[in-house]
């Protein structure tokens, strides 16, 4: 029995899905310069004409895997940005934070990902500007944030600015220790992430 569109589709998506894993894994393992497409192919499972159906360079997979990474960032700018409880919003991000770094790789992957941009001599700093961009939108929506919970009494008192910088290299920081550390990683509770942000409850 001939395949439907919906089944060819279902079996394009998956072998992108799994050419993106591969990418990301490698690029985060040996950096971007050092990967090559047969490289990814091989990590995939596929041939390297199939991969070059669906990426014709590793820069266009390489620049995919950013903007997905951007979508997501600018998805917590919107949220934050509407946030009425700052501190429940903020309470609720890094549970989901907490939950995808102990159980997988993807979210750390990412955050690693980004960071090679401003490493590589190669074509992926095209996306420098738009990183920075959303990057700076980030920690300007976090500081305002974290400012609204200082109003409020829930949030310890300090520069507003400064403390979602100092949040955002603690995640970088754990990010780069998962990969290292692999297996032997512990990721520190929720507790201890926003310990330099919340007021202690009397």
């Amino acid at each position: 029995m001939p395949r439907t569109k919906e089944q060819y589709e279902e079996m394009r998506n998956a072998t992108r899905q799994k050419i993106q894993s591969a990418g990301m894994r490698l690029f985060v393992q040996k950096g971007f310069g050092s990967t090559n497409v047969q490289d990814i192919a091989d990590a995939a499972g596929i041939s390297i004409g199939l991969l070059y159906r669906h990426y014709k360079t590793k820069d266009s997979l390489f620049n995919e895997l950013v903007e997905f990474a951007l979508n997501g960032l600018t998805q917590i700018i919107q949220t934050f940005e509407d946030a009425d409880s700052p501190k429940k919003l903020m309470t609720q991000f890094v549970d989901e934070i907490y939950h995808d770094m102990q159980e997988g790789e993807e979210l750390a992957n990412l955050l690693i990902l980004m960071n090679q941009l401003f490493f590589s001599g190669d074509g992926a700093n095209r996306k420098q500007a738009e990183v920075l961009e959303v990057n700076g939108r980030l920690l300007r929506s976090t500081a305002a944030l974290i400012k609204k919970g200082q109003e409020s009494g829930d949030f310890r008192s300090g520069d507003a600015h400064e403390m979602a910088v100092l949040f955002y290299s603690a995640l970088q920081g754990l990010a780069d220790m998962k990969a290292i550390m692999k297996n032997n990683f512990v990721m520190p509770s929720p507790s201890v992430l926003t310990l330099f942000l919340f007021k202690e409850v009397e």
